[in-house]
């Protein structure tokens, strides 16, 4: 079920607000809970007894770390044990397959691809059982002697599908103790509403010409086509995933919870390691605390350093996908962090700040090119083409078809990756004062966001193009 669908915003959403505020506060997770475990099994219930295990398994041995925190052994041992069920679950599922194709084309071998469906999330809610039990050992917040709220934290809905990740310690007080208040409510409904416009009305929008434009056949594209694409697709996956974390971290303040943000208007980094400090926060954060920093993070030799740079990122790339494409993604981003750190970094700090964000976008435009092609063939096809290295015409129709029909879209998108809106929001509340600033925040701003919501609830009846790119992860 999508966030951005009729039956999300029509008949599920307001049926757990109208529950979830009637009884009493002893009941209000239970509430959540339920309408929590519908939301997954909505689309394919057998996958829920997935998750639930995953709840059980972790539930378990958060309690065991709680008992055996004082004998090192056994807690290292259940820690160890939580890791690997994890690891095993995700693993089976997402890249069982990918395991058995590398090893019948490296050994030349038979064995059979078995018939295996990712559950949706499975990436998240894996990561969210995980910090669950890293978190009590750490003693970062209390262990759940209540099983449901275990089950509470792990399939909450706004975060279950495609995150933000919200790691324990975040919300471990939130699930006991929250106040739920009308200007929280009010906040909520108003970035959930921002962040519908985001996904409906501009992902969608500029993902038609991505798809079209990597659906279509190596000879019909052009140089300038394949740039249009690749560049739709930068927009569309900014978008579409910044916009559904929106969405997340307002149905989460309209229940009281508080997730941190995942986004920070990354497209304005002027380094590459800028910009994985303001992309995927939550993913970027939870490598470091459970990954980089156990492993020694920049606490350790230069070569142990760079390793543990380049295992964050082949794990990073993996996390995202069972295909030698993430991989590569992944690894891709490591080599250019450890440029930046070794010697780069510093002259790029020197340069003219718009040569800096031109460095920053060119690169991660490539980068999204292996990560939105089919095969790493069609990468390496596309990127021949991006710089001439092909036969191919530089324009061509159906790139002078985009670039008039979808001119001014384009533009409006690539303007609204700047932090405008806060901005603007900030110089009204320093001169809105008295009766202007009644008038601003009582009548003009739910006007303007009552008519964002219409356009695009219009857009969503009016197309059947609703894709969210993030459900492959």
């Amino acid at each position: 079920m999508l966030f951005s669908s009729v039956v999300f915003l029509f008949l599920f959403l307001p049926a757990v607000i109208f529950c979830y505020y009637i009884p009493g506060k002893k009941l209000k997770n239970t509430v959540l809970l339920i309408f929590s475990l519908f939301f997954y099994a909505y689309g394919e219930p057998k996958y829920l007894l997935v998750m639930l295990f995953s709840i059980v398994v972790n539930y378990i041995l958060g309690l065991f770390v709680d008992k055996y925190r004082e004998d090192r052994r056994k807690v290292t041992l259940i820690l160890s044990l939580a890791i690997i069920i994890n690891i095993l679950i995700i693993g089976y599922y997402k890249y069982f397959n990918f395991l058995i194709r590398n090893i019948n084309t490296v050994f030349k071998t038979s064995i059979s691809i078995r018939d295996i469906v990712m559950p949706i999330g499975i990436s998240f809610f894996t990561f969210q059982g995980l910090s669950y039990v890293i978190d009590i050992y750490r003693q970062n917040g209390k262990v759940q002697k209540n099983p449901l709220n275990v089950a509470l934290y792990i399939s909450f809905f706004p975060q279950l599908i495609a995150g933000p990740i919200v790691r324990y310690e975040t919300v471990a007080e939130q699930i006991n103790e929250r106040e739920e208040s009308l200007d929280d409510f009010t906040y909520g409904v108003e970035r959930f509403i921002l962040g519908l416009s985001k996904k409906v009305l501009i992902a969608n929008t500029v993902g038609l010409i991505a798809d079209e434009v990597f659906s279509a056949s190596t000879s019909d594209l052009s140089v300038l086509l394949v740039w249009l694409g690749i560049l739709s697709y930068t927009l569309q996956i900014y978008f579409d995933f910044s916009g559904y974390s929106d969405m997340a971290i307002g149905l989460g303040r309209m229940f009281g919870f508080k997730f941190l943000e995942n986004f920070n208007y990354p497209y304005i980094s002027k380094s590459i390691t800028e910009f994985w400090r303001r992309w995927h926060i939550s993913l970027g954060t939870w490598f470091r605390d459970y990954v980089y920093i156990p492993l020694g993070g920049n606490r350790v030799s230069k070569g142990k350093y760079f390793r543990n740079i380049f295992i964050v990122w082949f794990l990073t790339g993996l996390w995202h996908g069972a295909s030698w494409n993430f991989i590569i993604w992944g690894l891709y981003y490591g080599c250019i962090l450890t440029i930046e750190k070794l010697f780069l970094g510093k002259y790029l700090e020197k340069i003219w700040r718009p040569i800096q964000h031109i460095y920053t976008i060119f690169f991660i435009i490539i980068g999204w090119l292996f990560f939105r092609a089919e095969t790493l063939t069609q990468a390496l096809e596309y990127l021949k083409i991006m710089f001439g290295f092909t036969k191919h015409t530089f324009i061509n129709f159906q790139a002078m078809y985009y670039l008039k029909e979808y001119k001014f879209v384009l533009i409006l998108s690539i303007i609204a990756t700047l932090p405008l809106y806060p901005l603007i929001k900030g110089k009204i509340e320093e001169i809105s004062i008295g009766s202007a600033n009644v008038m601003i925040k009582n009548y003009i701003k739910p006007i303007i966001l009552i008519g964002i919501f219409i356009l695009s609830i219009s857009y969503l009846i009016n197309s059947t193009f609703n894709p969210f790119i993030y459900f492959r992860f």
